[in-house]
């Protein structure tokens, strides 16, 4: 299979559309999530902020955020994400991407 065939269409966004946002704690950080949606309901794409903006620890939940995001738009599943990434030793979330997921998954979104 050449690359080219291989390659998934990105499924492109109305300029503007319908935004949820939330708050989270993860590890005693405070985190802003905000979501969008496909036509269909399908979560589209995903914005994550620390609280302490500037840190590292925004800037990575920034670039997390932005990869799901891209992966969502792919064709990747809520689901598939939420079981690649990163989880302490009783299941539970090790990072802000992780615990918005679960959050979405618990709405049953």
């Amino acid at each position: 299979m050449s690359e080219s065939s291989a390659r998934v269409m990105r499924q492109r966004l109305p300029n503007r559309r319908a935004a949820e946002t939330f708050d989270l704690e993860v590890n005693g950080s405070r985190y802003t999530a905000t979501i969008s949606r496909f036509p269909n309901g399908e979560i589209s794409e995903v914005f994550l902020s620390s609280a302490k903006a500037g840190s590292d620890s925004d800037a990575a939940a920034r670039d997390s955020a932005v990869m799901a995001s891209i992966a969502l738009q792919h064709g990747v599943s809520l689901e598939c994400l939420r079981r690649a990434l990163l989880r302490d030793a009783h299941g539970r979330p090790a990072t802000a991407l992780g615990a918005a997921l679960d959050f979405l998954a618990a709405e049953g979104t």
